[in-house]
């Protein structure tokens, strides 16, 4: 009769633990603060997403319909495209674009990451001095370079013919703000990594090539996105220093839609929906080594 009862007792104690043991299901409280959280950032992303909406279908728009400032083309084409397309050169600026931004990222990509490396793991006289230094140039405003670059380009020759190319490249080849970017990232590679190459007799250069860059990927991912953003949509300098049409970058041979009288606005909105293709398609390369970036940032040596 007891040993009933305690097996009784011992199925319900049984019972009783695997329905505590059984994890809770969570639930979602929506608060005032959360709803509101929700609410700010789908109107943070409908404001930013607008304009970029609105350049798309204005490309689809005829030039008839845009004194009605309607938001949806009534009768939608892809003629502009077509248009924009068969203008001269427009070929040429859209490879000339691709082409300087392109040798711009690899150059920054590189010199700027191994000059980060350098100012973070070697210790040598006047490297505080060098630091400083770069980093004061980031308080010098562009608009005062442009004159000494352009007296260095023409005594140089660089805008005259193919030179033009590097004319434009050269004041992005190095960035201080990259070189920043990449010494303070390189805080999270451990030294004891190197110092552990250092001993199976890796060459310097090699450790900083197999070892160092792979960790640093998602800071060289960002790096080269903002850089090469950037130099896609520069405008001033490529203007000064191209003397030539056909080496226009794209953001400078679209303003050529632009007359004294009237401004084709359907072309310019056409050019640069087909201006953002690259970027979608840098950022879409590169978007998951920016996402790893997270998990690296704690890694400290």
């Amino acid at each position: 009769m007891a040993t009933s009862f305690d097996s009784e007792a011992n199925a319900r104690l049984t019972a009783a633990e695997r329905l505590v043991a059984r994890p809770a299901r969570t639930r979602t409280h929506f608060s005032a603060g959360l709803l509101l959280t929700y609410l700010l950032l789908t109107l943070g992303a409908v404001v930013m997403v607008t304009p970029f909406v609105w350049m798309i279908l204005t490309s689809l728009k005829p030039a008839t319909e845009l004194v009605e400032f309607a938001f949806l083309p009534k009768q939608p084409t892809l003629a502009n495209y077509g248009e924009v397309l068969s203008t001269n050169n427009f070929g040429r600026w859209y490879f000339n674009s691709i082409l300087i931004a392109a040798i711009s990222t690899a150059s920054v990509a590189f010199f700027d990451t191994l000059v980060g490396y350098t100012l973070n793991k070697f210790d040598f006289p006047g490297k505080q001095i060098i630091f400083i230094g770069i980093l004061a140039t980031l308080m010098v405003p562009t608009e005062m370079l442009i004159i000494p670059w352009f007296n260095m380009s023409v005594q140089a020759g660089w805008n005259q013919g193919p030179a033009q190319y590097w004319g434009i490249v050269f004041p992005g080849v190095i960035t201080a703000v990259g070189i920043f970017l990449m010494r303070q990232f390189f805080d999270g590679v451990p030294n004891e990594l190197l110092d552990a190459a250092r001993i199976d007799g890796m060459h310097e250069f090699g450790i900083f090539w197999r070892i160092a860059v792979p960790l640093v990927k998602p800071a060289i991912a960002a790096l080269c996105i903002f850089n090469f953003i950037g130099n896609w949509n520069a405008y001033l300098w490529p203007l000064i220093i191209a003397s030539t049409r056909e080496f226009y970058t794209l953001p400078v041979g679209l303003s050529f839609f632009r007359g004294e009288t009237s401004t084709q606005w359907e072309m310019i909105m056409t050019g640069a929906s087909l201006a953002t293709v690259p970027l979608l398609l840098i950022f879409l390369i590169f978007q998951r080594q920016i996402i790893k970036g997270i998990a690296l940032t704690g890694l400290k040596g």
